[in-house]
C-alpha cells in the first residue's frame, strides 16, 4: 500500500515537473523606464517559447493604456514584418527593434511627448505556443535627466578628462627620464662670451 502510494505521489511530482517545463510562452520587459522628452526610447522586449521559433507565425503585439482615463490603444504590430499603426498618436512615433530569430521583440519610440506617459504592454505568440504572461513596460516621460543619469554623466566625462591627464602625465615622465639617461645629449654649445671694449 504504501509503495502503491510512492509511485502515486512521484508520478504526481513527475506530471508537475513537466508542466513547468513547457510552460508556454514567457516574456520579459524591463518593468519600467524614464525617457526625456523629446529624445528616443527604447522598449526592451524578449521571449523565451517552449515551442521551435517560426519566424513566419510568430506575432508580436504592443499596446498602451495611458495613465489617466481613455481605452487601451494599439502601438505596432508585427508578422514576419512590421506593421505601424496608420493613426492615432503613435503614427511614425514607432519602429521595430527586434529580431524574432533572436527571440527579441523591441520597438522604438521616437521623440516621446507627455502624452506617451503610462504602460506598454508586449504580447507575443508562437502557435501552438500561444499562452503565456503578457509584459509590462511603464514609461514616464520627464522634463530633464535624473540626478543618477547627471552624476554618471559627469563621471564619465570626469574620467575622460583624468584619463588623458594621466596619459600627458606619462609622456612628460618617459621623455624625463630618457634625458637623466642620456645625459651627453643634454649639452648646449654655448658661445664664448664676448668682451665689449669700450674705449676712455
Amino acid at each position: 500500500m504504501r509503495a502503491h502510494m510512492m509511485m502515486m505521489m512521484i508520478m504526481m511530482m513527475m506530471i508537475v515537473a513537466s508542466g513547468v517545463c513547457v510552460a508556454g510562452m514567457r516574456v520579459f520587459t524591463a518593468g519600467e523606464v524614464r525617457a526625456v522628452n523629446g529624445t528616443d526610447v527604447r522598449l526592451k522586449c524578449s521571449f523565451q517559447s517552449s515551442s521551435a521559433i517560426r519566424k513566419a507565425s510568430v506575432t508580436v503585439s504592443w499596446t498602451f493604456r495611458p495613465l489617466g482615463p481613455g481605452p487601451e490603444e494599439t502601438v505596432f504590430y508585427y508578422q514576419e514584418k512590421p506593421f505601424p499603426p496608420p493613426d492615432g498618436r503613435f503614427r511614425k512615433k514607432v519602429e521595430w527593434a527586434g529580431d524574432i530569430s533572436g527571440r527579441d521583440a523591441s520597438i522604438v519610440l521616437r521623440k516621446v511627448p507627455f502624452s506617451f506617459n503610462g504602460t506598454f504592454s508586449c504580447q507575443v505568440k508562437n502557435p501552438p505556443d500561444v499562452h503565456g504572461n503578457v509584459g509590462e513596460v511603464r514609461l514616464r516621460v520627464v522634463t530633464t535627466a535624473s540626478l543618477s543619469e547627471l552624476v554618471i554623466l559627469c563621471v564619465a566625462i570626469g574620467g575622460a578628462v583624468l584619463l588623458i591627464l594621466l596619459g600627458v602625465m606619462m609622456v612628460v615622465f618617459v621623455r624625463r627620464s630618457h634625458r637623466r639617461r642620456n645625459p651627453e645629449q643634454n649639452h648646449t654649445i654655448l658661445r664664448p662670451e664676448q668682451k665689449v671694449l669700450t674705449g676712455w
